[in-house]
């Protein structure tokens, strides 16, 4: 390919609208354009990345066996309500009609068309395992599309879903999955780590994330530093806290004047925070009220919550009236005198705490000398709070976790017979008997993989691509083309290189030599090769690699060689 056909519009400046590195470098570096909010056209350069990173997921999965197909995006609402996920699965789904008023959705996830397809074909439990995987458009109607192509209304998925027998199979499958995503961003040239994760709206048992490490990425992990235990910050379980012991003394309501935060509360008291105990209240989609109840320096950690509850999903801060209608005030709340049946989840920590401070449910007052195993009554126990730089680890006994922050790239799920039960997905087992078959599902993201190489891989001047997904592995720059002696050799070299089976692209432009490397450094192109008026003069050939930033010259008949030891290693 040559530049004075590319279609490339690089930018020099970066959209207003641009706020993280791989966003603002996607658009000046001519990757992506705008078409609405939270959906994007991949030029050329962007589809020659994404080309590659989808042909390494294509070579793991085939090697572990999957088998590609194609299924249709739009999805007839009856294979969701027979999964029960129609009209759970909430406003994310673009949901929408045909002529004869049939309700459709763009498919933001598979599972019921993939149930759907195999339950009237696969009768035998001779013929599993079955893998099937696909390359695809998804479409999600997010609440707040950002980052570009990092959370986008449409977006380009790869879905394979297993198919097995019984437990072992499906964990063997779960298993060669892991394995095959470590090698495709390995393969990709990314730092990343796999975390467990929470199952979200794809449910079943185990998930893990495979994440890569970004320090502007928006997932949060915890991660041991004596073990190798890391978790997403939604799923990171996390041990108690055991208050020191203190005798029990009685409870007692107290008035505490304009205290209706915990910094207010504890600075009146003269107390520590961490003898506070918070309260945070949420409404369900359904307008179910929820209170949560924790350590006062602790946060809510909201999915972790949202799975305490039955039935809960999407969590948004509750109505004051909701709150007075059970009893509660705003500001000053506890679960003592709260009405029963009102959803009660107290943290796992809060519940050791003696003789401590929480709200009394009337306005500038709390009580004191609050135990909450004595005083809370007929509460939700669980793991709701926010993993913390420092927690304790759960796994061992010597490790704390740390925070570090990265971008989910692809996710993998153990899902058992959620779908196939529900779905009448079954096959007959060795005895004749019809069993549900046993399925998991496992995802990446390309085009959020693609912004996760330059969140990972970028400096002031722009992309620093891996070679491996680079949209071209190298470019010769004839630093001024309108010499018809340099161009000349620029081509000879960029000939040599394409026959050596090299991805090369020529720039050919009639541009100052300073807008041709600008666009170079920009784009990202791992090695430049200059042809310039040395080489003309001496048959130097100078050669830049992108990472380090290092320049070699070489001679006329040892570049091609030095180019390749170059590209070997990046």
């Amino acid at each position: 390919m040559r530049a004075t056909n590319l279609y490339a519009p690089t930018l020099r400046n970066t959209p207003a609208e641009a706020e993280i590195a791989s966003h603002q470098l996607m658009y000046r570096a001519g990757l992506i354009r705008k078409s609405a909010g939270g959906m994007y056209s991949y030029l050329p350069l962007a589809w020659r990345t994404i080309r590659k990173i989808e042909q390494i997921i294509r070579t793991e999965m085939d090697a572990a066996g999957g088998q590609e197909i194609m299924m249709p995006i739009l999805q007839p609402s009856e294979l969701w309500e027979e999964s029960g996920r129609w009209g759970a699965y909430g406003a994310e789904m673009i949901r929408v009609k045909d002529r004869h008023d049939r309700e459709f959705c763009m498919g933001p996830t598979h599972e019921e068309m993939i149930t759907a397809l195999v339950r009237d074909e696969l009768r035998s439990y001779k013929q599993l395992p079955v893998l099937l995987y696909q390359i695809q458009d998804k479409f999600r109607d997010e609440r707040r599309p950002r980052f570009g192509v990092m959370r986008s209304r449409e977006f380009i998925m790869k879905d394979l879903y297993s198919f097995d027998k019984d437990v072992a199979g499906m964990n063997e499958s779960y298993r060669k999955m892991s394995v095959a995503y470590t090698n495709i961003f390995t393969r990709c040239g990314l730092d990343f780590r796999a975390v467990e994760a929470d199952s979200g709206a794809i449910g079943g048992g185990h998930s893990e994330e495979f994440t890569v490490l970004a320090p502007e990425g928006e997932s949060r992990i915890a991660c041991c530093d004596a073990c190798s235990y890391a978790a997403s910050d939604e799923k990171a379980a996390l041990r108690p806290i055991a208050a020191l012991d203190e005798a029990e003394l009685p409870l007692e309501k107290v008035a505490t004047p304009h205290t209706s935060t915990i910094a207010l509360l504890a600075e009146y008291l003269k107390i520590p925070v961490e003898k506070t105990i918070k309260a945070v209240a949420y409404q369900t989609e359904d307008d179910t009220l929820i209170l949560a109840f924790l350590r006062g320096d602790h946060e809510v950690n909201e999915i972790k919550l949202a799975n305490a509850v039955p039935g809960a999903r999407e969590l948004r801060m509750a109505d004051e009236e909701a709150i007075r209608a059970v009893g509660g005030c705003p500001g000053f709340m506890s679960p003592i005198g709260i009405a029963e049946g009102t959803h009660i989840v107290v943290d796992e920590t809060a519940m050791w705490m003696h003789n401590a401070v929480s709200g009394a449910n009337e306005v500038d007052f709390h009580y004191m000398n609050v135990n909450p195993k004595r005083d809370f009554g007929d509460v939700t126990v669980a793991d709701i709070r926010l993993v913390e730089e420092g927690d304790a680890c759960p796994v061992c006994e010597q490790g704390h976790l740390h925070i570090g922050r990265g971008i989910e790239a692809g996710q993998i799920f153990a899902l058992g017979t959620k779908y196939s039960e529900a779905m009448g997905a079954t096959f007959l087992d060795e005895a004749g008997k019809a069993q549900p078959m046993q399925m998991g599902c496992y995802g990446i993201g390309v085009g959020r993989t693609m912004a996760a190489a330059i969140e990972q891989n970028h400096d002031e001047h722009g992309i620093i691509w891996p070679r491996a997904i680079a949209p071209y592995e190298v470019v010769v720059v004839a630093v001024n083309a309108k010499v018809e002696e340099q161009l000349a050799y620029a081509e000879e070299i960029y000939e040599e290189l394409r026959a050596a089976g090299v991805d090369v692209l020529l720039d050919d432009r009639r541009e100052r030599a300073g807008v041709k490397f600008n666009d170079c450094d920009l784009i990202g192109y791992p090695v430049r090769i200059a042809i310039g008026p040395k080489t003309i003069e001496n048959g130097s050939i100078e050669v830049k690699v992108r990472r380090t930033g290092e320049l070699v010259n070489f001679a006329r008949d040892t570049y091609l060689k030095g180019v390749q030891d170059m590209l070997a290693t990046l």
